[in-house]
């Protein structure tokens, strides 16, 4: 019944931008923690970025602070990750993932209850 889609990977540039989006269904997103995980090749999986619940907080891995931003469009259900200023270590499948507690962090796999599929990010000149 829940659902997360991703979509808004594909292959860009070094220093260029990608927008992803997760789609969600079978629930109000506004009233779930959502979470952007990545896993490279070879590598575990990530926390990139979170919105709580309501909005009432955000959190930003180092690696990517200052560059990517996440946002929550409640009217659509659907929660995006900008990406600027990419570098080939940004390379990874990125999944948006949800929990039903207010908060998003810690980001911890475990928690996290359902998840998208994932889509793409190719960082290559």
């Amino acid at each position: 019944q829940v659902q997360l889609v991703e979509s808004g990977g594909g292959l860009v540039q070094p220093g260029g931008s990608l927008r992803l989006s997760c789609a969600a269904s079978g629930f109000t997103l506004e009233d779930y923690a959502i979470g952007w995980f990545r896993q490279a090749p070879g590598k575990g999986r990530e926390g990139v970025s979170c919105v709580s619940s309501s909005y009432i907080g955000t959190y930003y891995a180092d690696s990517v602070k200052g560059r990517f931003t996440i946002s929550r469009d409640n009217a659509k259900n659907t929660v995006y990750l900008q990406m600027n200023s990419l570098n080939p270590e940004d390379t990874a499948v990125y999944y948006c993932a949800t929990h039903g507690a207010r908060h998003c962090t810690p980001m911890s796999q475990s928690i996290y209850n359902y998840w998208g599929q994932g889509t793409q990010v190719t960082v290559s000149s």
